[in-house]
């Protein structure tokens, strides 16, 4: 019977070979930077060398013994990104009403600067 260790990385090379013939078969470069781990070059949107890196682990689980749980990650994640685009939207909200009550203050205020302009030229 084969060790924990190694059926997790038979697991891991055999995902990662995977994920290199696919790239290679789309006529991308594919280089091993390490075990778990490869780099292809890539061009962003302005036409700059960039390198995206892919990294392949088969987690264990925390040290208190708790096996790890993707999808319960996955949700956590979920609900951290809704959480932070709700606070984002509430942030731009206030930001707008703020932006709307300044402009309402400046109007008023260069009114009120041109009545006495006009009240003093008299």
């Amino acid at each position: 019977m084969a060790s924990k260790l190694k059926l997790r990385e038979e697991i891991r090379q055999r995902y990662m070979e995977q994920v290199v013939e696919y790239f290679t078969a789309k006529g991308e470069e594919v280089l091993r930077t390490a075990s778990n781990e490869i780099a292809m070059p890539c061009v962003d949107g302005e036409g700059n060398d960039e390198f995206i890196v892919l990294t392949f682990k088969v987690p264990t689980g925390s040290r208190d013994g708790e096996p790890y749980d993707g999808y319960g990650v996955a949700d956590d994640f979920k609900m951290k990104t809704a959480e932070k685009a709700e606070k984002a939207k509430a942030a731009a909200e206030k930001k707008a009403k703020k932006i709307a009550k300044d402009e309402k203050a400046r109007a008023a205020k260069a009114k009120a600067k041109a009545e006495h302009t006009a009240k003093a030229g008299e």
